[in-house]
């Protein structure tokens, strides 16, 4: 990354359903912000906390595990704490404002509020403004794909529909690659108080029959989508 970028502009950079050593290994050494690990069983790039507990201690300071629940209850949600307490939570299920804050509150953890934005024209009657007043008690608003079950399943909405301005700290999501990150980035980051990316199957190892294997990382996407986003802030640079 460029020494002159100011810290306002650049793109945090989350990446996320870890499940390997080495996968977790090639991301720190790819410079990213953050490391997602989804909790949720059925979820096929879920792990367990204890296992997620191990992953995180790879973690050198200043890389942020990040705790993915969808409709956990808060005995689960302590518990997973307990086990990885340096991480933040991202609450991507049917989560209540009330219930992302106190659960949030008790773990004493900030925490990150998935939307689910329609996929086509319907994104456009997503009123984004009144949802991050609602949850504005989260440290971030994850924007993903509303799609069948909980998760982006590696779609993109469309970005230019979103309101021109949201007040609040955005991170997008859902179907983010090396090839459309820059776009994503140029488009939403005018926005918001702040722009980061989360990717997980665009940095996914691809299946021998089409497809990801899902889970499982590829360390030149990795180091590819890094590229891309760092290159997408040195352009946004330039042109403020």
């Amino acid at each position: 990354m460029s020494a002159s970028i100011p810290q306002t502009i650049r793109t945090r950079i989350k990446l996320c359903g870890f499940t390997r050593e080495q996968d977790v290994d090639a991301a720190v050494a790819a410079g990213v912000d953050a490391i997602g690990f989804v909790l949720y069983a059925a979820s096929q790039r879920g792990v367990r906390p204890a296992r997620a507990a191990e992953l995180a201690k790879r973690l050198p300071p200043f890389v942020t595990p990040v705790l993915l629940f969808v409709n956990h209850s808060a005995r689960e949600v302590a518990e997973a704490f307990a086990q990885v307490p340096q991480a933040i939570a991202q609450f991507h299920g049917d989560e209540s404002p009330r219930e992302c804050t106190d659960l949030s509150q008790q773990a004493a953890r900030p925490f990150l509020r998935a939307a689910r934005i329609p996929l086509g024209p319907d994104a456009a009657g997503f009123d984004l403004v009144n949802y991050a007043h609602l949850y504005s008690q989260a440290q971030a608003i994850l924007l993903d794909a509303h799609v069948e079950g909980f998760g982006g399943g590696g779609k993109a909405f469309n970005w230019s529909l979103l309101p021109p301005s949201v007040n609040a700290h955005l991170v997008l999501s859902g179907g983010l690659t090396a090839a459309n990150v820059g776009d994503g980035i140029a488009q939403l980051r005018p926005r918001c108080k702040s722009l980061s990316v989360d990717v997980s199957s665009g940095i996914e190892a691809d299946a021998p029959g089409g497809g990801t294997l899902k889970g499982i990382k590829d360390p030149e996407k990795i180091n590819q989508f890094v590229a891309a986003v760092r290159a997408a802030d040195e352009r946004f640079a330039r042109n403020t």
